[in-house]
């Protein structure tokens, strides 16, 4: 441990962080790794809700990332995001432009990044993550992790649902009694994320629980759970079945942790095969994720907001154009001698609303069925969800955005490809093999900026979806003629 970096005092103990620069030079900031926020999830507080760690009195050190619940090697994936061992996966990491208050007290805005993966991967640990730009542009930028998949939302007789929920919450609450310690404003809380991150944001936008832990939303290509309750305990039931164990917090605890992650997957099918487990996340939701339990939760995303559940809070979101239409693409041979109409019929069984959707998505037509199959999956989980979100919010502060900047390594505006741009770190290792080695910096400029303007003034700097409902930015190579469109999002409207 370096007895020269910055030491703060935490609600739990004090802990030693790590400078990046010379302190009080400028652009320097503090890093602040793996500290806990509840107890480690494991022993007798397997599957049980979070609760606050165990107080301690020596400097602890925070100069590494803490473990994390993406276990082993997931292989290749489009963000990089290491898998951590150990125990204790319920942490945060604290990135600061100056660990104090000001001489007059006054905070800095603060952004909570909730990371993607599904709701059964992802980890907080990713080097696109860690705040540089923001705490460079005054903003202090905490990363939360949380639990996954069965272990985070699975169903299990005696214990609480939705313990990766329960996460989201314990973390937040600790921004809230710490934050002020690392410079950060505990009453300028913008919670932020991307897919499963983008789709917890909402979720918790929606919650009237969690509306005193923030003020201010960002959901980036959010994807949504919201199981029903039925589903889910069924998925458990066969989940306890393929390990061989009572479906209960018991029998659950007498199972190998990888030995449930193996056999997750197979569970969440329950029993399908083939074509239909291939596109059951069309059919059946996401395998595993938020489930509407009566309990932490009682009712759907959307419909919560619009009952007005978060209505108070300025909210920004949107979409790539194409979020996993490069998935189809070594199907485009074989798709392509499959009509459109014909595919897409054994998802939209409704005539008049495929009909609609083909004819407003003419120009993907023409770049064959598997470009129009990829833009209906990006459609129904992505790009249709932000304008109903948008639509249920009403009047209420909304923004939208769309990115349709192309890669030139993955041919497509794909997953995941808008992140480095709005955490401007395309110099970072990885971003060329998702954007190419000269992926635009004055996109990342423009997008960077947008995200600190919101963050810090709540305005984006474009107008508000309801000005003229559909109103979006679009975000394409070149800002300098980007535009906003009332019609960003009209090709996806037929699903909504």
């Amino acid at each position: 441990m370096s007895a020269s970096g910055p030491v703060v005092t935490t609600a739990s103990g004090p802990v030693r962080g790590m400078w990046r620069g010379e302190p009080g030079a400028a652009g320097s900031s503090a890093a602040f790794l793996g500290i806990p926020f509840a107890k480690a999830p494991t022993g007798s507080r397997r599957f049980l809700a979070p609760v606050p760690p165990a107080p301690w009195t020596e400097v602890r050190d925070a100069t590494t990332y803490g473990p994390t619940a993406q276990r082993g090697d997931t292989g290749p994936t489009l963000i990089p995001e290491p898998s951590i061992p150990g125990a204790s996966t319920l942490n945060v990491n604290v990135f600061t432009p100056s660990p104090a208050l000001s001489p007059d007290g006054a905070g800095l805005p603060v952004m909570v990044w909730i990371h993607g993966g599904g709701y059964v991967d992802g980890s907080p640990a990713s080097p696109w993550y860690d705040g540089r730009a923001f705490t460079r542009d005054g903003v202090v930028t905490v990363s939360i992790s949380y639990r996954l998949g069965f272990d985070g939302f699975g169903w299990i007789d005696g214990a609480p649902a939705n313990r990766g929920v329960l996460d989201w919450l314990a973390a937040l609450e600790w921004v809230q009694r710490n934050v002020a310690a690392f410079g950060g404003d505990p009453d300028r809380v913008t919670i932020a994320g991307q897919s499963a991150g983008g789709g917890a944001v909402l979720r918790l936008l929606g919650m009237e629980r969690a509306q005193h832990l923030f003020d201010a939303a960002i959901a980036l290509s959010p994807a949504l759970a919201d199981l029903p309750r039925k589903r889910v305990q069924a998925r458990s039931r066969r989940l306890a079945e393929l390990v061989g164990c009572a479906p209960d917090l018991a029998g659950f605890r007498s199972v190998r942790e990888g030995m449930l992650r193996k056999h997750q997957p197979e569970a969440s099918l329950l029993g399908a095969k083939g074509l239909a487990a291939a596109t059951a996340v069309l059919t059946d939701g996401l395998p595993w994720g938020p489930v509407i339990d009566g309990d932490v939760l009682s009712r759907p995303t959307v419909e919560a907001l619009r009952a007005g559940v978060g209505s108070d809070k300025p909210l920004l979101l949107g979409a790539t154009d194409d979020e996993f239409t490069m998935a189809l693409d070594r199907a485009r041979s074989t798709l392509r001698l499959i009509p459109a109409p014909l595919l897409l019929g054994r998802f939209l069984r409704d005539r008049r609303v495929r009909r609609a959707y083909l004819d407003a998505n003419r120009p993907q037509r023409r770049k064959g069925t598997a470009a129009v199959l990829g833009r209906y999956v990006t459609d129904t989980v992505f790009r249709a969800l932000v304008a109903r979100v948008a639509e249920a919010r009403r009047d209420a502060a909304t923004w939208a955005y769309r990115f349709a900047w192309v890669s030139p390594t993955k041919g497509w505006s794909c997953h995941c490809l808008d992140v480095p741009f709005w955490f401007d770190c395309l110099d970072e290792d990885h971003v060329p093999a998702i954007a190419g080695d000269a992926p635009p910096q004055s996109l990342a400029d423009a997008m960077h900026g947008a995200a600190v303007a919101f963050v810090r003034d709540h305005d984006p700097g474009w107008p508000q979806w309801r000005t003229d409902p559909g109103t979006s930015r679009v975000f394409d190579a070149d800002p300098a003629t980007a535009t906003v469109s009332a019609t960003a999002y009209d090709d996806a409207l037929p699903l909504v």
